[in-house]
Order: C-alpha cells, then structure tokens, then sequence
C-alpha cells in the first residue's frame, strides 16, 4: 500500500473510530487496515491511535496527522482534477431530511448528475444532529435556527410558513380572524427532536415575532404526520407552505391569520470546518444553492 492510500485509510479509522468500521468503507479485510496502521506508525516512529476493545481514538500526535492528510488529500484531487478538463468524481455524501429532499433536492438531482457524471451520490435522510467526520459525511442540509457548533454554514434561504386547519375542524371550533381568537382552539403539536419539547406556533404582530402555545391532545415528531394529524381536523399546524401546496389548492386544509405570518424557517447547508472541502463537495454546494434558490421561490 503506497503513502496516498495509507493516508486515505488513517483518516477513515480516525473518522470512523473504527478499524473494523474503516475497512468496510475501503471494501478491506480488517487485518489489511491493522497491518497498514501498523506499517504506517512504524515509518513515522510514532503512536498514531490509542486502541482499545471497544474504541480507536488518535493520539496527539495522530490528531494533528489527520489534519495533515486531510490538507494533502483534498490538494491531490485539486491537482489531478486541474488536468485535461477533468471533472469532480468519487462518492459524495450528504445528509438531509427526507420531505426537504424530495421536494428541493431529488427533483433536480439529475441536473447535476448529469454535469458531473463521475460523482456518485448517497444521500441519507434524518433530522438528528449527525457528526459528518466520524460518519463520513460530506455536508448537511437542515432547516431551522442554529446552534452554535464547529461547523460552518451557508445560509440557502428561507421557507415561508403557513399556519393552516382542516374545513371540519373550522366548523366545529371557528375560524380565528386574530391572535387573540385562538382562545379555546387546539393544535397538533409537533415535537422537537432535539429537547422534546411541543413547539410554539409564531406570528409576527405589528413587526414583532409573538409565540402562542395550543393544548394539543395530539402531538407528532414527523412533518407527514403534522399534515395528516391536521388533514383529519385534530387541530391547527404552521409548516412550510411546500409541504401543503395540493392541500391548500384542493381546499383540504385552509390557509388561517395571513396577516400575521411567521419569520421565514433558515435553511442552511453544513460542512465540517476544520476539513478542506473536496472539488465534488464544493461543485455541489454551488449548484444546491442554486438550485434550491430556483425552486423557493
């Protein structure tokens, strides 16, 4: 195994705190990822990782090695793609939750693979907050405010919000025409997925944001589930209007209080900070921001 392919595979133990979970991802048998690791250290006359049974952690001296691969690695794909007018290749990994994708991503996927046609994407959905180093993703898609963290952001735009009910359930509690006319009406809660927590319904009232809280006797973690919770009339919800798009033109779901909109929801795109963006992770935050800009608006 030469210099290059050592250093590929150090970052992927690194990454993955994993000798096992590094040889997966490198299509290796285990002992070719321990005999290199091993070779590697001896070269280098240092202890690069402190292994245990159940963990693989770098060691000081292996931390600031892994930066430094990372620095060569991304400058020899500079440098091999600056040749012959080739394109970014290789597998890119982005993490985004799944009725964003399919809305903003997926549709005009093909676009970009088109352009890029070495690129093989994967693409995994969720809205927990992931570890792109040790999981090996490239970048990350989420919806709402950060938090602080050692990741840095491009802010992609923003997603106007409705606030909504179902036509039954209007006949039976009412149709507020104020802030104040919500007295006495439910909402179908929808749980954060990071505290747990019912989360307000926000208006904005005279250029000031005002958060009101519902009962809700139906509470969801999942953005499908709010829809249909509020499609069978369990109560008010406040999405993003692309998620309610046929509802709203069938009538199935009624648009209430558009004179008290809520702040726009920020999408943003996430990448790691301390590692030096890959030409196909760079070429794809160009063109998602891009992309997503079209189709918001």
């Amino acid at each position: 195994m030469d210099r290059i392919d050592a250093m590929r595979l150090f970052t992927r133990v690194v990454e993955q705190r994993s000798f096992t979970r590094a040889a997966q991802d490198m299509n290796l048998p285990r002992s070719t990822v321990t005999d290199a690791i091993k070779q590697l250290e001896a070269r280098l006359q240092v202890r690069l990782l402190q292994r245990t049974t159940r963990h693989v952690s770098p060691t000081l001296d292996g931390e600031a090695y892994y930066q430094r691969c990372l620095i060569i690695l991304a400058d020899i794909e500079d440098a091999e793609m600056a040749f012959a007018g080739a394109k970014p290749r290789g597998l890119l990994r982005i993490d985004v939750h799944g009725t964003l994708a399919r809305h903003f991503l997926l549709p005009v996927l093909p676009d970009f693979l088109a352009q890029y046609p070495d690129i093989e994407f994967y693409m995994s959905e969720g809205d927990r907050l992931v570890d792109p180093v040790r999981e090996g993703i490239d970048c990350v898609v989420r919806v709402g405010k950060l938090k602080d963290s050692d990741m840095a952001a491009r802010r992609l735009g923003g997603l106007e919000e409705v606030t909504c009910a179902a036509p039954e359930y209007l006949r039976r509690f009412g149709t507020p025409l104020s802030i104040d006319q919500l007295q006495g009406h439910h909402m179908v809660g929808f749980r954060s997925s990071a505290t747990g927590a019912v989360m307000p319904l926000e208006f904005s009232v005279n250029g000031q944001p005002q958060q009101v809280t519902l009962p809700s006797t139906v509470s969801v973690s999942a953005a499908e589930s709010l829809v249909a919770a509020a499609r069978m009339g369990l109560g008010i919800i406040q999405v993003p209007r692309y998620h309610l798009l046929d509802d709203l033109v069938s009538g199935k779901l009624v648009p209430l209080l558009p004179q008290c909109p809520s702040t726009p929801m920020p999408v943003s795109l996430l990448y790691p900070r301390n590692r030096q963006l890959s030409p196909r992770v760079r070429v794809f935050i160009d063109w998602f921001s891009k992309a997503f800009a079209a189709r918001n608006q």
